[in-house]
């Protein structure tokens, strides 16, 4: 699984997305698989390229400047979107690469501070490390930065 959002000419949309992604031996490389993308008449199917971004190709855009537009989930949750909401999504889509798969609402660690507009100024930081790490896709490098208490799900949320 991973966490992102539904992009559409190089902007979000506002829309949490979550979709499959598998090895293909034979053409060595990650395939990314839409289970259902809204209003596409719900068949499967291999994103565009730019359709979706998981958490941390967003966050990285975001860094860079080039997510100019944010877009707002409706009244009341201004605050819970744009670099917020990416965040998160950075810090679910490594809970989703190391196999721990939560729901796009599910808050831990210091998401929490995050939404409460608490952000410590180092956190941002710790943003790019994971985007870093997700992009890479190392596993024992995954692990590793999953396995550290700012970022791991805390045993309580665990089914």
């Amino acid at each position: 699984m991973r966490a992102g959002f539904v992009a559409r000419g190089g902007h979000l949309t506002g829309e949490d997305l979550w979709i499959t992604e598998h090895w293909a031996g034979p053409e060595q490389r990650w395939i990314r698989t839409l289970p259902q993308l809204p209003g596409d008449g719900g068949s499967a199917r291999e994103p565009a390229p730019g359709e979706f971004l998981s958490g941390g190709e967003a966050w990285q855009r975001y860094r860079a400047g080039l997510l100019t537009r944010m877009p707002h989930k409706g009244t009341g949750t201004e605050r819970s979107w744009g670099p917020v909401e990416i965040s998160c999504t950075t810090v679910r889509d490594l809970a989703a690469l190391c196999q721990v798969e939560m729901l796009p609402e599910d808050v831990w660690g210091r998401m929490a501070q995050v939404h409460e507009g608490r952000m410590p100024a180092a956190y941002d930081n710790l943003i790019d490390v994971t985007a870093a790490v997700c992009a890479r896709g190392d596993a024992a490098d995954l692990a590793r930065l999953f396995s550290t208490g700012e970022l791991a799900v805390p045993h309580h949320m665990l089914g």
